[in-house]
């Protein structure tokens, strides 16, 4: 393995850190003052190391072969974050493999993973969605490569793989388990008999012992009921996983009872009523039992859009409703509800948020020849397709031409 690997590694010369710059950027690889985690792969530090003439902070992941871990993990997170670049994945900024060394670096997410703040007064329902949302455009990149790459199956979703950078932007990491899959495959099976984290797996995982991008889907799922919830989605004594709490968070959006458990805290806005259904309507998606029920990424984005769309509507709202706003709207609220259903496309909303939300995109109407919106003013702005503006025998004459 050793020569193959450094044969391998020298197509990635150009990303090569001496160890001298890795101890002195740790002290030595100090877990007092320098150490920030620990994984499957060993502990991670954070330094700060020379590249491009510049200095940056940087996580450093050290292997711990006693874990289970080696040199197969290590290269295969070279190979593939060198391979996928997206704005919602993890940067690799180079690696160490030197005497029994064997140390990837990677950009400093300085707010940790995302498991870290289930439960933080700090993080406003926005903010969370955000997370979410961001995670869920890196997965989508993995999986629908569009041509630019092969389809990468991620194999270990979960919170302590979604880092959080100065502005909370999440970034997907951890692809030591990841594995490729072609471009044009619609599923993507592999088989893999080690793979994934207790509480997140797919659970046809455990009965066919194939994984499919959809088995990412489920997990990323179970992440967002943890974001819902504000816990991890299993409970543990002694270092030991005690309950799975994923089938009681399906039962409960089945009874309808989220409210009772959603997270809470008077210190942050309340989750939206719409925006609470949309984002719970498609984690219950991403948990069916059937992989072909289950939504593709690029969906999971489009449902989390509208999600913040709703709760960023709510918030705009309230900072800056008036009482005239207030009292336009609930002079013409029965109107706009009857717009709704006999727009060109009828559409349905589930709140008053969401029907405003609606109203501020716009309808079309009479066949589409007329659109009608709102501005934040209350104010409503109709455009007339010039089609109605014409003379009809004007219309007549251009039409038998």
């Amino acid at each position: 393995m050793e020569a193959s690997l450094q044969t391998i590694l020298q197509q990635f010369e150009h990303l090569k850190i001496q160890l001298d710059e890795i101890t002195s950027a740790t002290n030595n690889f100090d877990d007092e003052t320098n150490c920030i985690g620990y994984g499957g792969f060993g502990k991670v530090y954070k330094g700060e190391v020379s590249l491009a003439e510049r200095r940056s902070m940087a996580a450093i992941k050290r292997l711990d072969r006693r874990h289970g871990q080696g040199e197969a993990e290590f290269l295969k997170e070279i190979t593939m974050l060198s391979r996928y670049k997206h704005e919602n994945l993890i940067s690799l900024l180079g690696f160490c493999y030197q005497g029994d060394e064997a140390i990837l670096v990677y950009e400093h997410a300085s707010r940790g993973s995302l498991d870290r703040h289930l439960n933080s007064p700090h993080l406003t329902w926005s903010q969370r969605i955000k997370i979410c949302l961001g995670a869920a455009k890196g997965l989508r990149h993995l999986h629908d490569p569009k041509e630019t790459h092969q389809r990468l199956i991620h194999c270990d979703v979960k919170g302590g793989n979604i880092l959080l950078d100065d502005h909370w932007n999440a970034k997907l990491a951890d692809f030591g388990f990841s594995i490729m899959g072609p471009a044009n495959d619609l599923h993507s099976t592999v088989i893999n008999l080690a793979a994934g984290t207790l509480g997140y797996i797919d659970p046809l995982y455990h009965l066919t012992n194939t994984l499919t991008k959809e088995s990412d889907v489920y997990s990323f799922g179970v992440v967002l009921f943890e974001v819902l919830f504000g816990r991890l989605c299993y409970t543990h004594s002694n270092g030991h996983v005690q309950q799975i709490l994923v089938p009681t968070w399906k039962k409960c959006y089945e009874e309808k009872k989220l409210k009772d458990i959603v997270f809470k805290d008077p210190t942050i806005q309340p989750l939206e009523q719409s925006a609470l259904e949309i984002f719970s309507d498609i984690a219950y998606l991403c948990l069916k039992e059937s992989r072909d029920a289950r939504p593709k990424m690029a969906e999971v984005v489009t449902e989390l859009e509208s999600a913040l769309e709703s709760q960023e509507l709510l918030k705009s709202l309230e900072l800056a409703a008036n009482e005239e706003f207030k009292g336009e709207w609930n002079k013409h609220r029965s109107y706009y509800e009857e717009i709704t259903m006999s727009a060109e496309n009828p559409v349905n909303y589930r709140s008053e948020v969401e029907l405003m939300r609606l109203m501020f995109k716009g309808v079309l109407l009479k066949g589409g020849k007329t659109w009608l919106s709102l501005n934040k003013k209350g104010e409503q702005c109709e455009m007339i397709s010039i089609a109605e503006c014409l003379d009809p025998k004007f219309k007549c004459e251009s039409t038998s031409r």
